[in-house]
């Protein structure tokens, strides 16, 4: 029987993207003889609209080493709590029932939701309410639960590492400590394993409250073993024992997600005042989730993208496609969004740091 799937990509973009999106363009049409619609920007195109484009081989012909998404996405469109300006105020509303009638104009039979946690959450919740839908996890956080990685997370820790490569010839030039934040928010995978990959010195995860006094001790060591710089790696989400997150931005000031970013600067100022050492921060942002996906990433979308057909296929609706392994398999999308994945600060990839002499910041 003749299906026409729908495609939005939620959340953050990132790297592997479009790789789902032709794995299921391709899937579908080749295997299947299947249609494909493409919904712009995330949940915004069925709040508003419908916006959609058709899909089909040659839309996505040439896209699978590029950035982003073709769809284009938004990290601010929950359905379920969207912000419409009332009166010259913007309220949060539920808009969720648009949302289903607007999918039915767009005769789809069924949806495919590519994000993270929130997109997720969200797509479990359509679910609930009769719509038929399977997630694809996205993430360069990899904090997701279910799967043993998430696509865009392999590209992120490659970037980083690069990055951390070329930091050291100025630190050590210069004499300087580098602190580099990087992205992960709640889970510090891509500052670990960056971190360990890189040759940092001190790697601080918000799984693992800093002590400061710890951590300069640490750098003066090896500024007497002749070490004269250090290159301090910080997770976004990462803060002192007894201090907490720092914030940019509140969620209610965003309408959404509060924003981290600035405990680089804390921490920079506190190796300069304690230890009189130059100290310069570097904060990677948005540089972590663009450009070119890794061959890990356009493999593990690609497969992601043919496994979602396939649970349509199945009629195998509220569940999730996940790396198991070496196997793709799907779990129930509840499993995925209950809890993130953390690092464990007990782990064998913490162990293997310290090991190492990476201070960890305890």
């Amino acid at each position: 029987m003749s299906k026409t799937l729908a495609i939005l990509t939620g959340g953050g973009d990132c790297p592997g993207l479009n790789a789902v999106i032709r794995g299921v363009v391709r899937a579908a049409t080749l295997k299947h003889g299947w249609k494909v619609i493409g919904i712009l920007d995330g949940f915004d195109g069925l709040v508003e609209g419908p916006r959609v484009v058709p899909l089909d081989l040659g839309n996505v012909r040439g896209i699978l080493p590029k950035g982003g998404t073709i769809l284009g996405t938004s990290n601010r469109g929950n359905p379920f709590a969207f912000p419409v300006r009332e009166n010259g105020e913007v309220v949060l509303r539920d808009v969720s029932g648009t949302v289903i009638e607007n999918f039915k104009k767009i005769g789809a039979d069924a949806l495919v939701v590519v994000g993270g946690d929130g997109t997720l959450k969200i797509a479990r919740q359509l679910s609930t309410r009769g719509l038929k839908v399977v997630g694809v996890p996205k993430t360069i956080d990899n904090d997701l639960r279910g799967t043993d990685v998430t696509f865009g997370y392999n590209t992120a820790v490659g970037i980083v590492t690069e990055a951390l490569d070329r930091l050291h010839s100025t630190a050590e030039s210069h004499h300087r400590a580098m602190v580099v934040e990087v992205m992960g928010r709640d889970a510090g995978w891509i500052a670990l394993e960056s971190g360990i990959a890189g040759s940092a010195d001190v790697i601080l995860l918000p799984e693992i409250p800093f002590d400061m006094g710890r951590v300069c001790e640490a750098i003066e060591t090896r500024r007497q073993r002749c070490c004269r710089f250090s290159i301090i790696v910080v997770s976004e989400g990462a803060f002192p024992k007894g201090g907490g997150k720092v914030v940019q931005a509140t969620a209610e000031q965003t309408h959404g997600v509060e924003r981290l970013g600035g405990v680089s600067r804390f921490v920079a100022d506190e190796i300069e005042r304690r230890l009189d050492m130059e100290t310069r921060v570097v904060v990677l942002g948005h540089v972590q989730r663009g450009g070119t996906p890794s061959p890990f990433d356009r493999i593990l979308g690609t497969r992601f993208g043919t496994a979602a057909v396939e649970l349509i296929e199945q009629e195998k609706f509220g569940h999730m496609v996940a790396l198991r392994g070496r196997a793709v398999d799907a779990i129930p999308i509840e499993d995925a969004v209950g809890s993130l994945n953390r690092v464990d600060p007990e782990g064998q990839l913490v162990q293997a740091a310290e090991d190492v002499g990476i201070m960890m910041g305890r």
